[in-house]
């Protein structure tokens, strides 16, 4: 049998407009300090976005995501915040902040196969 994984993960959310508090799911982060795991997998669907904000700066926002890969993989070019440890990484990503890239409240799971979990959740939540 195969050894069961407690994980926390985050719905990442794009909110253009922060006073309207609209926004589109564009990725999850998954973290199971115990085993090492911290990954992210992000999709912004450009039509929604522009939906609810036909002014919404794309390629900002595209930029700030790739942020979330930088610091997740501990990218050298991901700065400080790349350079913590795992679990203080996806509490520093999950963290509440009033800013167009929101994360909701993290959840727990238990995942036997947490990269499968991390495509099923995106799946659900994103697609």
């Amino acid at each position: 049998m195969q050894e069961q994984h407690l994980f926390e993960y985050a719905i990442i959310r794009v909110v253009p407009r922060v006073e309207r508090e609209e926004f589109i799911n564009a990725g999850v982060i998954l973290c199971d300090a115990k085993s090492g795991f911290l990954k992210v997998k992000t999709h912004l669907n450009e039509t929604k976005l522009l939906a609810l904000d036909a002014a919404a700066d794309i390629e900002m926002i595209k930029l700030n995501l790739s942020s979330f890969d930088k610091i997740c993989f501990g990218k050298d070019n991901g700065g400080k915040i790349a350079e913590m440890d795992l679990a203080s990484r996806f509490r520093w990503l999950t963290a509440v902040r009033s800013s167009v890239i929101q994360t909701s409240r993290p959840h727990t799971g238990f995942s036997q196969d947490l990269d499968k979990t991390l495509e099923k959740l995106f799946e659900e939540n994103v697609l």
